[in-house]
């Protein structure tokens, strides 16, 4: 197994709701007009990220992975029937749909896949940007079903005002929907299944409104207000049983832990800085995407730089 750090090129999704940021101060290398998500961290069947560099360059993630062995993830991983996690980027230049996930229970009975957890962290937003997590008081399925077909939905959801370095964490079953004016770096089971409840009645360029899918969003949805999420550390901003995250800063000299039981993933929000695996190093800026196979010891940092830091 090659216990070197690799970056990874994302895949760009082109959403109507999506910006210009992940182009333009990200650097993100597409010729879309707009992107809407990079996904930083993926082996998912729709978009997978790429190995840009060293011995493995140009190859995709998963393929990566089957050359290393199932140890380069980690025994926490290998738990998992797939990769577990997937970690985008999200650009919100206008207010995303109104949308639930699946539990994994749900998901893997009906849809095939993983269901899907998430935590958002704000990486950025404009002074009035919000979002919606959860309903503002409890509702009855017939009352969400009713909403939902006339337009009232929005009436009973918990609008919350947003600031940088916010967190949130939005279990399975949770209605939510990120707002105009947020830059997003989400952490996330690997599932793209999203159920959307409403979409402010736009079209795509052929006129088309988009799908909803109600049905199965009466399914899973939880119709009661969200509890307040708080982990046991400062230093952690999510844990749960798919993913732990944390916020990793350094102004000249800093370390990350690394174990033989799980990979570590950094995704590097702002500054330049040189990290470093035993004799392997990477120059790393914003933007950038590394991840490291599992493997004892720490990975070097030199530099200055803040990081989101993900591992199960």
């Amino acid at each position: 197994m090659n216990l070197s750090p690799v970056k990874l090129s994302p895949v760009c999704k082109d959403y109507i709701w999506g910006g210009t940021r992940l182009k333009t101060e990200f650097k993100k290398g597409t010729n879309l007009d707009k992107v809407a998500e990079s996904w930083e961290l993926s082996a998912h069947k729709d978009g997978e990220s790429i190995i840009s560099g060293g011995a493995f360059n140009s190859l995709p993630f998963s393929q990566y992975i089957e050359k290393n062995g199932k140890e380069c993830i980690g025994k926490n991983a290998e738990k998992f029937e797939f990769f577990p996690i997937l970690i985008k980027l999200i650009d919100a230049a206008d207010n995303l749909s109104v949308q639930v996930h699946p539990s994994d229970e749900y998901a893997l009975k009906n849809e095939g896949e993983y269901g899907k957890t998430e935590m958002w962290y704000v990486v950025d937003c404009a002074k009035d940007a919000f979002l919606y997590y959860g309903f503002s008081k409890k509702i009855t399925k017939e009352e969400f079903k009713e909403r939902i077909e006339n337009n009232t939905l929005l009436e009973v959801l918990n609008k919350v005002n947003i600031k940088k370095g916010d967190v949130f964490f939005i279990e399975s079953g949770t209605i939510h929907a990120i707002g105009k004016g947020a830059f997003i770096c989400e952490v996330q089971q690997n599932s793209n299944k999203t159920y959307r409840v409403y979409d402010y009645d736009r079209r795509d360029k052929n006129g088309n409104a988009r799908e909803l899918h109600i049905e199965k969003a009466l399914d899973v949805t939880n119709l009661a207000p969200n509890m307040e999420y708080k982990t046991d550390s400062p230093k952690i901003l999510a844990k749960c049983k798919y993913f732990t995250v944390t916020k990793f800063k350094c102004k000249d000299r800093g370390e990350i832990e690394l174990s033989k039981d799980c990979f570590r993933s950094v995704v590097v929000l702002s500054g330049k800085a040189t990290l470093a695996v035993g004799d392997i190093k990477l120059d790393i800026e914003k933007g950038d995407s590394v991840f490291i196979p599992a493997q004892d010891g720490t990975a070097k940092v030199c530099g200055e730089c803040e990081a989101i830091v993900s591992y199960v």
